[in-house]
């Protein structure tokens, strides 16, 4: 990512809702979680109204992904990241992002928002591991997370249902 760009996760705000529901409801990358129906405008205000980032009471949380670009001080939301099964006892979270445009993938913005949100759960919730499931054919999702550090613990075989057939899933992980 060049200097003249700034990673910044945020709160969602309500100025999202119209955002999220494009980006709840491209199917492209429904395969990506485990979305089966498009989200209405409605349900996301209503998310967005409940607090969501209150990780203690919903078990999950949703942070923004904002690219400031300093010599136009201009910003743009380019994707989310998710911290989500939140487990207080174990000291753990699954975590999950989106980098919506295929255009600012691969520019180190989801780089730079992971470890972002690794120190937060570190060092705001005290986490001790966070862990993520990434389709074995998504090659350049695996070089992000294993180039963060993140180790392989597991494969689990014929785990995802696509057009083209099963799939295998990897589970990842990364002590803190």
């Amino acid at each position: 990512m060049p200097d003249e760009y700034k990673i910044e996760l945020r709160a969602v705000e309500p100025e999202d809702i119209e955002l999220l529901y494009i980006w709840e409801n491209d199917r492209t990358v429904w395969n990506i979680g485990s979305t089966l129906v498009p989200f209405s405008r409605y349900q996301l205000k209503q998310y967005v109204e409940s607090d969501p980032s209150d990780i203690h009471a919903h078990r999950q949380l949703r942070m923004m992904i904002d690219c400031r670009e300093i010599a136009k001080q201009s910003v743009r939301t380019v994707g989310s990241v998710d911290l989500f099964d939140y487990d207080p006892l174990h000291q753990r979270a699954g975590l999950g992002m989106l980098i919506a445009s295929a255009s600012d993938r691969g520019q180190g913005y989801g780089f730079h928002a992971v470890l972002q949100i690794m120190e937060y759960a570190r060092n705001i919730l005290f986490l001790h591991q966070i862990y993520c499931n990434i389709a074995v054919s998504n090659t350049a999702c695996i070089k992000l997370f294993e180039k963060l550090g993140f180790e392989v613990a597991g494969r689990k075989k014929d785990w995802l249902r696509t057009e083209a057939g099963w799939e295998d899933e990897a589970l990842f992980q990364k002590i803190l």
